[in-house]
């Protein structure tokens, strides 16, 4: 099923373009129709621009309410027709305004394996914790901060020598690779709810006996 994205931005829009990408080379069937920016000058609306796609802008600043903001977002959505709305680094904690119209129909990503990091800074925190691994999360957007149901994750190792920048970097490429694969298992209808869970309906093969340490074992 080809449905109507509206993505919500707020900087530089490298998820957006990977959602473009894949729907322009048929990794989706879904299409951009519109991209909507809490920020001005977010590059995002470049890349919008670039393709065609209307970009608009409503700055959280001019609302004093979040709901107000909310609502002028669901404005545009309802007037583009939006079936599925993609929040593509979008700085904002939306309210009930738009989940309420939108029930699990809205998706987020965020650099981190959640339920761990959510918030801001995540790649220093994963850092200054010291983990082994960091990765990312794509998740049915609710009420709270990343607290939503998870609807696939990806994972990569954090280096001896790494920084937030080259951390970030690597996770980033992993970002461009499973968002569009949610998109993809959304528009398919095979993502089936179940309490916390999301399961693939029908499922994909994994290997149950596949996993990663950091590490590597040398033995």
């Amino acid at each position: 099923m080809s449905l109507r994205l509206g993505v919500l931005v707020s900087g530089s829009g490298s998820n957006l373009q990977s959602i473009i990408d894949a729907s322009e080379n048929g990794i989706i069937k879904s299409k951009v129709v519109v991209v909507i920016s809490n920020v001005p000058d977010a590059y995002a609306l470049e890349r919008a621009k670039k393709h065609n796609i209307p970009g608009i802008v409503i700055n959280h600043k001019d609302y004093p309410h979040r709901e107000d903001f909310d609502r002028e977002i669901l404005g545009v959505l309802k007037n583009y027709n939006i079936d599925l709305v993609i929040m593509a680094g979008f700085l904002r904690v939306i309210t009930k305004v738009l989940l309420d119209a939108y029930p699990m129909k809205i998706l987020n990503i965020h650099p981190a394996l959640l339920p761990s990091f959510p918030g801001l800074h995540v790649q220093k925190k994963a850092l200054e914790y010291g983990c082994k691994f960091a990765g990312c999360t794509v998740h049915f957007a609710d009420a709270g901060v990343d607290t939503g149901p998870i609807i696939i994750q990806g994972v990569v190792p954090i280096l001896d020598n790494d920084t937030e920048e080259t951390l970030s970097k690597r996770i980033l490429s992993v970002e461009h690779k499973i968002y569009p694969m949610a998109i993809k298992l959304f528009e398919e209808g095979r993502l089936k709810i179940s309490g916390r869970r999301v399961l693939i309906d029908p499922p994909l093969s994994v290997d149950e006996k596949t996993f990663l340490t950091n590490p590597p074992i040398l033995f």
